[in-house]
């Protein structure tokens, strides 16, 4: 056993305490390969919510890889022979896909005319988003192995286990739907719809079905994709056809998940180990939706934070709901950087509980970096600056040592600030008038400030800083720095003053807050 395997059974990081649970179960299976499933239902476009159950799952493969010899495989499951049901909010020509409602996605013409049809458009979208992000996955498309036969052997286990399958799914629906339930959806051959109707009759030996559509009989095979299995009834054929031994999935499946596990158990099947996570919520509460298309998409945090602030938010707490909206990203990215940094001086063993070694497999890419998310912010604030470059020399001033490998991610998070400042910030700052005792307040840090040379480091300033707050009776020293963010920077709170200082210099400092309290002096 290496020093890893060791120290990840008695981790408290979820992706070695998932990983411990697999290789345990693979074991006593004498299994060869594990495979993990993502599901993907391609109704809507990609969004935040389908990164983070990839990332989380990437990051229980690479936890698993670490500790184990097994050979592991992610698959990435797209449903995309499912029935439309109805047409999405957030696409272009919604005629087209309200003309094609309840035909399979991949029969329906691609509303965005760039592939042959709307599941393909949305798959590729899938596979571009997880190749950017430089995910290692099996795509898998319904459609696929649904015509291809590969699905086959076990639709027919569906069919020779039609009543007791039945069975188990009866007693969750209502009157009505119990009426006319079957774990078969036909697939019409004049309408090339997905029919949810009643079957007349099973033929075992034929591998056939019979039922109604429009006043007409129809016979058709439940093989060669035929018939699709209703989702709940074709997660459970999947785990065994694919040989699934784990799977995530969000809190509101979680009868699904139990009601498809008895499926599987019925169809002969074992199903996988499991992890439910809470899901997203937008600024108002809401769940997120790929229909919908509120809340953050990934597009928008990527705009504003490089990728990897990203995984950090996926990571941490996934039993947790968060709210996913704009503001979250500079306190997440902070977060990050913040965990990054104390990356280099961890033991082994406290690497592991970081969340850095997930994010980056083991390692950090990053190197240690010198500033905030929001001090990159005010200093774009308070120079009215918007060219990356004039950033970065303010924080090379600052710190003049930085490496390549920190510079890039450093220029990727100033861009996203300016970005973020323009589209986000700058119309809801909202800036304090000090008043006349306020004033000489400020006045007297400007002249403690014109005392200090221009190269005094930020724990010097930041002294300084306290002694103006100290003589002024400050009772709690976050008041004063609070006073200064409201009147300097028009927010409640920021990263320490001091360093704010050393970065855009002192001189520029005494111009700022002549700036803000000028007109009243």
């Amino acid at each position: 056993m290496n020093e890893l395997e060791s120290i990840s059974q008695s981790s408290k990081s979820w992706p070695f305490v998932e990983a411990s649970r697999i290789i345990s179960n693979a074991k006593k299976a004498n299994k060869k390969i594990i495979n993990l499933q993502t599901g993907y239902g391609p109704s809507g476009l990609p969004h935040i919510g389908t990164f983070g159950e990839v990332a989380r799952t990437t990051m229980i493969v690479n936890a698993i890889k670490s500790i184990s010899d097994f050979k592991v495989n992610l698959i990435a499951f797209s449903d995309d022979m499912d029935g439309l049901r109805k047409v999405p909010d957030n696409v272009p020509n919604q005629d087209i896909l309200e003309t094609n409602l309840n035909k399979p996605l991949t029969a329906i013409p691609d509303p965005f005319g760039t592939y042959q049809s709307f599941g393909e458009h949305n798959n590729n979208m899938l596979k571009e988003f997880l190749d950017r992000f430089g995910f290692i996955y099996s795509f898998k498309s319904a459609t696929d192995l649904y015509k291809s036969g590969f699905f086959d052997e076990q639709i027919i286990n569906v069919l020779e286990n039609y009543d007791e399958v039945k069975g188990i799914v009866l007693p969750t629906l209502g009157e009505e739907r119990k009426k006319t339930y079957s774990p078969f959806l036909p697939v019409c051959p004049d309408t090339g719809k997905v029919l949810e109707v009643e079957i007349k009759n099973i033929d075992k030996n034929n591998k056939s079905i019979l039922y109604e559509s429009n006043n007409k009989e129809y016979e058709t095979l439940v093989t060669g994709g035929n018939c699709k299995l209703q989702w709940k009834v074709d997660w459970a054929m999947r785990w065994i056809a694919l040989n699934i031994d784990y799977e995530m999935y969000g809190k509101d499946l979680i009868p699904t998940f139990q009601l498809s596990s008895k499926i599987c158990k019925a169809l002969g099947g074992k199903p996988p180990e499991n992890f439910f996570y809470e899901l997203f919520l937008d600024q108002n509460g809401e769940k997120i939706s790929k229909s919908k298309g509120n809340g953050l998409t990934i597009d928008e945090w990527l705009s504003y934070a490089p990728e990897e602030t990203l995984s950090y938010f996926m990571y941490q707490n996934p039993r947790r709901a968060k709210k996913l909206f704009f503001e979250v990203i500079p306190k997440s990215t902070d977060e990050f950087l913040s965990h990054a940094n104390k990356f280099e001086n961890q033991s082994l063993e406290e690497r592991t509980e970081n969340p850095i070694w997930h994010i980056f497999n083991g390692k950090n890419d990053i190197g240690s970096i010198p500033i905030s998310y929001n001090l990159i912010l005010n200093l774009v604030s308070a120079s009215g600056k918007e060219d990356p470059k004039i950033i970065l020399d303010f924080i090379r001033k600052y710190k003049v040592d930085i490496n390549n490998q920190s510079i890039n991610f450093i220029n990727k998070l100033i861009k996203g600030v300016i970005k973020y400042n323009k589209d986000i910030i700058s119309d809801k700052v909202k800036y304090k008038n000090p008043n006349k005792d306020e004033m000489v307040i400020f006045n007297d840090l400007i002249e403690s400030l014109k005392r200090l040379p221009q190269d005094a480091d930020a724990e010097t300033i930041q002294t300084e800083i306290y002694q103006i707050g100290k003589n002024h009776k400050f009772e709690n020293l976050r008041d004063w720095f609070r006073l200064i963010y409201q009147v300097l920077f028009g927010k409640d709170d920021g990263p320490r003053f001091g360093t704010f200082v050393a970065i855009y210099g002192v001189d520029k400092t005494i111009d700022l807050i002549n700036e803000k309290i000028g007109s009243k002096n």
